[in-house]
Formats: structure tokens, sequence, C-alpha cells
């Protein structure tokens, strides 16, 4: 279950709960209705998990690195 605090506490106690947000984060009220969630930002350790990560997703057709020559946008017609 998501953890809510009311939007006086929360800025009373901003700093240490930002400290301990899990996960989940938690939901800040005012007048007992939701009124924004607060989440940890995920840092990735590293960018090896990146290298890779579109394999089987993305698929490359064609010459990606020659410049293309007179371009002309299809506007959807057929």
């Amino acid at each position: 279950m998501t953890k809510t605090i009311g939007a006086a506490k929360f800025k009373e106690q901003c700093l240490a709960i930002l400290d301990s947000l899990d996960d989940e984060g938690i939901v800040v009220t005012k007048r007992g209705r939701a009124v924004a969630r607060v989440l940890p930002i995920r840092q990735r350790e590293n960018n090896d998990d990146l290298i890779g990560s579109l394999a089987g997703i993305l698929h490359i057709t064609g010459d990606i690195e020659s410049p293309v020559s007179a371009w002309e946008p299809d506007h959807g017609q057929s």
C-alpha cells in the first residue's frame, strides 16, 4: 500500500522524507485529497545496461551512415 502524508507534515519533514524514500514513493495529500506523488529518481550505476538494450526490438534496414538526398515527406499519401 502506498504511504500518504499530509502537506503540512510533508513540509515539516521534507528533507527526512526525501532521504528515506523507497521505490514506491509517497503521496502528499491536502484536506484528505491526493495532490502529488513524490518518487525517487533511479540512478544507473553505469551505462553498461544501455548497450544492447534494444536488441531484438530495433531493426536497422538500409544504409544509416550516408546522407539521404532529396528527401520528400510522404504526407500520408500512397
